[in-house]
């Protein structure tokens, strides 16, 4: 049996639909799961109730968490310790190996490349928690307690990628004949990772006995883009002129004001002030991967 924790999510939906290549024993977890294949044990659980998590890890060879809380620090803050403390105390109670899935707010402001070797260096209070989170995972893992893992993206984009940046700013304001937003500056170069391969790169490391205990990046295409290039691809492909507004850091702090997403997403907005390179290389070498190219990801995500 392989079961994802917080099923329903774009990472979950992708992971799903590779692990029938590995097993045919899949169980989604989640407050009210969806089959994704039709195929799969659906088990409702409250992820921070700890006697729900046992009983939904229980039998369970591998267990992939790509849980996510609301984009809130205060709710980070109160309930992811809680929560990976149930799926690390889970995991340890039935003998399942854990894949996390990761973002990179652990490594805070970063001048080059982020690498699984890049240290925690958090400069938010979000990036704060998960340096906690993954620390203790980690931690945990070398000391023998459990077999673990943490797979990590950079920002999304892809097809049924709605909560996508690209997605919503960009290709879906192109789409309406709107000019596309960009936050900050349009000439800083920024990695993002293709949510069908972040999904497929969680199943082959899950089925990978020699990746636990390790941190990987997910497959991201080598060559990031700027902002104005992206825009230009995505108007181009569309047949409308490739224009953009940038939003500014004041800008960006009055509408906060009136909502909530944009006022949680000011502590990240150091991630579009520089160059943000995320590097994939050790999981490419390991398993002779080709990420997607950014002009023919950006058409698939566009459809």
């Amino acid at each position: 049996m392989q079961t994802i924790l917080g099923a329903g999510g774009v990472i979950a939906n992708n992971l799903a639909m590779h692990l029938p290549e590995y097993t045919q024993q899949i169980r989604l977890v989640s407050r009210n799961p969806k089959p994704v294949l039709g195929t799969e044990e659906l088990v409702p659980a409250d992820l921070l109730n700890r006697d729900q998590v046992s009983r939904a890890v229980a039998g369970s060879e591998v267990v992939y968490l790509t849980a996510g809380l609301t984009y809130n620090v205060k709710v980070w803050q109160t309930q992811w310790p809680v929560l990976m403390r149930n799926v690390l105390d889970a995991c340890q109670e039935h003998g399942a190996k854990l894949a996390f899935f990761d973002n990179v707010y652990a490594y805070g402001r970063v001048n080059g490349w982020m690498t699984e070797d890049t240290p925690y260096n958090p400069c938010s209070k979000k990036g704060e928690v998960r340096a906690k989170i993954a620390t203790l995972l980690m931690d945990e893992a070398r000391q023998g307690k459990l077999q673990a893992m943490i797979v990590r993206g950079a920002d999304f984009y892809g097809p049924n990628t709605p909560l996508s940046v690209l997605i919503a700013m960009v290709f879906e304001n192109l789409k309406k004949g709107k000019a596309a937003q960009i936050m900050v500056d349009a000439e800083k170069r920024h990695s993002f990772t293709y949510t069908p391969e972040a999904g497929q790169a969680m199943a082959m490391l899950g089925n990978t006995p020699s990746a636990f205990n390790q941190i990987w990046h997910a497959p991201t295409a080598p060559n990031p883009l700027n902002a104005r290039q992206i825009v230009e691809i995505a108007a181009g492909i569309l047949g409308v002129p490739p224009k953009f507004t940038v939003l500014s850091r004041p800008m960006l702090r009055m509408v906060g004001w009136f909502v909530p997403v944009v006022r949680e997403s000011i502590e990240m907005l150091y991630q579009n002030d520089q160059d943000y390179l995320f590097d994939s290389t050790k999981f490419n070498q390991a398993f002779g991967f080709e990420p997607v190219a950014y002009a023919a990801g950006i058409a698939a995500a566009m459809k």
